[in-house]
């Protein structure tokens, strides 16, 4: 499990790994890629996909898991993740320093670093990329990881290499929020930004030519191409390098192609155009079959940390009575929580490989997922006592409010994902049952996006979430005034008092350095979630990542993660 804490005033974390590489010209101090069990060799194209198209190539403003796999070859943060062990390490930073009072985090920038087209990175870069986050009018939800108690991060250029960020309060999970942070490039992107946040918003959009997207990662946009595919060439200025000092990444080429669904991602993976496939619980048994015929292997991984879910929409902007007044009522929440047959989900739809989920910390989170909040175990009976409790009655085969309106949403689900439009279909016929009409409405995954972002022009959404081991990083979702809040986003004060509490827990949780005490704000932060339904969790599946045998470095890591992009290569 990864964790941090301060054992003293001052932290030093430096760029220190269990390995050593010589120095690249101009960079003194490369990062050694010390996770990759392999020397690699070069050259080679690495074939993945993907269903869902990126919808900007904006890194400030993207929101969605699929704009952020195809920006993510392309941009580095100061810090990162381990893959393997979830520690926060240095990245474009080699090191960090806190202040006696925990409150100023001073970071020193990798020396000799340049952008992909020869100009050096800068601390200007750094203190422009905070700018942009912070300019009203851009829409960045990384803003509301770094506003704490309604007070955004300070900071302030120290010299030519340091920057240090100040906080109102010790902010126990500072590192993992700054993780989300992204540098971009001043000298592209400055004009944009001095026309301010509309312009920017619609800089470096995909009509931009791949040409002028400049980032510091391992690979450069050489094509998009939409609804087929985007390809990436190797970066030959990475600042990253092995353990016997080659520079990375291994690879010549990098290409994601784009598919309808997950069903054609695995026709491709089988008749071997693409080389990952992140397989579905119920393909595992089959999967494992075919391993020596179709030179793959598929691993037993653990669950995923992310959430699946039904969300009912309880935002004034975007909903009206009837259904606002139904959906604002936690019993009728309750009620649907009840008819919803999470047992059939797991065998029906993942073949037994997942978990009845009724929190939004995944069981694969050992630290701080809590087993004891409220259930709500598929009971019809049950949930129509609720329902008569909230003034509906069934009338024949009607289920109607108290005005005698016949109650029936639409139940919008992503058209690229068949998991989620199987159990959709498991939902309406089981909520049929209880006389309510749910109109199952596969639709694009941006379309979706764009009514939870923007227009708040629905009434029920099957969706999922990539989570964390740390759930205090999701605060943009689960604070009221969060821009991912689905139910209610942006909220000016809480609509609620349980919103409220959970509002001031996600505040404590991110002052707190104490990883036991996080733990009983995260404990009762899942009581409230569970017990106020505002979300409806289905499972927690297991991942099974099916590799290709030609590929090197290999790894099975945390949510089934199998290796990091730049350290991949071909094996002969």
């Amino acid at each position: 499990m990864r964790q941090w804490w301060v054992s003293s005033l001052l932290v030093v974390a430096a760029a220190a790994v269990a390995a050593s590489a010589a120095a690249l010209p101009g960079i003194p101090n490369p990062k050694v890629d010390a996770e990759a069990p392999e020397i690699g060799r070069y050259g080679g194209t690495l074939v993945d996909a993907q269903s869902s198209e990126p919808r900007t190539f904006n890194p400030v403003i993207y929101t969605d898991t699929g704009t952020g796999g195809i920006l993510a070859p392309i941009f580095d943060g100061l810090v990162e993740t381990n893959y393997l062990t979830g520690e926060i390490e240095p990245a474009l930073a080699e090191s960090w320093t806190v202040s006696a009072d925990r409150r100023t985090w001073t970071f020193t920038l990798r020396e000799g670093v340049q952008w992909s087209d020869g100009r050096p990175l800068g601390i200007d870069d750094v203190l422009f990329s905070l700018q942009a986050i912070f300019t009203d009018g851009v829409q960045s939800t990384t803003r509301d990881l770094l506003t704490f108690d309604g007070k955004p991060l300070r900071w302030r250029r120290v010299d030519d290499r340091r920057i240090a960020l100040t906080t109102e309060e010790p902010q126990g999970l500072f590192l993992r929020f700054a993780s989300g942070v992204v540098i971009i490039p001043r000298h592209r992107l400055g004009a944009a930004l001095a026309r301010g946040g509309r312009a920017f918003n619609t800089a470096w959009s995909l009509n931009t030519p791949p040409a002028e997207i400049v980032g510091t990662g391992p690979f450069i946009m050489e094509s998009y191409v939409a609804g087929q595919r985007v390809t990436y060439r190797r970066n030959p200025r990475f600042w990253r390098v092995d353990r016997a000092g080659n520079r990375l990444p291994y690879l010549e080429r990098y290409v994601v192609q784009f598919v309808a669904n997950l069903d054609a991602e695995r026709l491709k993976f089988l008749s071997r155009e693409i080389d990952l496939y992140s397989a579905r619980p119920r393909e595992y048994a089959e999967l494992k079959r075919g391993e020596a015929a179709g030179n793959y292997t598929v691993y037993d991984g653990p669950e995923t940390f992310s959430m699946e879910y039904l969300v009912f929409n309880q935002n004034p902007r975007g909903l009206r009575p009837p259904k606002l007044a139904w959906f604002q009522d936690v019993r009728f929440r309750r009620a649907i929580s009840h008819a919803i047959d999470r047992d059939a989900i797991v065998r029906q739809v993942y073949a037994g490989r997942a978990t009845p989920a009724w929190s939004p910390v995944s069981v694969g989170d050992r630290r701080y997922h809590n087993p004891n909040v409220t259930r709500y175990p598929f009971d019809l009976a049950r949930a129509e006592a609720l329902l008569r409790e909230a003034g509906f009655r069934r009338q024949g085969t009607v289920m109607r409010d108290a005005a005698g309106n016949p109650v029936e949403f639409e139940m919008a689900t992503v058209a690229q994902n068949p998991d989620w439009q199987a159990i959709g279909n498991l939902v309406r016929q089981d909520l049929a049952r209880l006389g309510i009409r749910a109109i199952l409405t596969p639709e694009a995954f941006a379309s979706l996006v764009t009514k939870l972002d923007n227009t708040f022009r629905w009434d029920a959404i099957i969706i999922g979430l990539t989570g964390d081991l740390e759930p205090g990083t999701a605060r943009t979702y689960w604070m009221s005034s969060g821009a991912l809040h689905d139910w209610n986003p942006r909220q000016t004060r809480p609509a609620t008092a349980w919103e409220a509490e959970i509002d001031d827990i996600f505040e404590r949780v991110a002052r707190e350095f104490d990883p036991g005490r996080r733990r009983a704000l995260y404990f009762r932060w899942q009581q409230i979630v569970s017990e106020q339904a505002p979300v409806l969790f289905f499972t927690n599946p297991k991942t099974q990542p099916a590799v290709r045998n030609t590929l090197g470095n290999t790894r099975l890591g945390l949510q089934g993660a199998t290796g990091r992009l730049h350290s991949r290569y071909y094996r002969r």
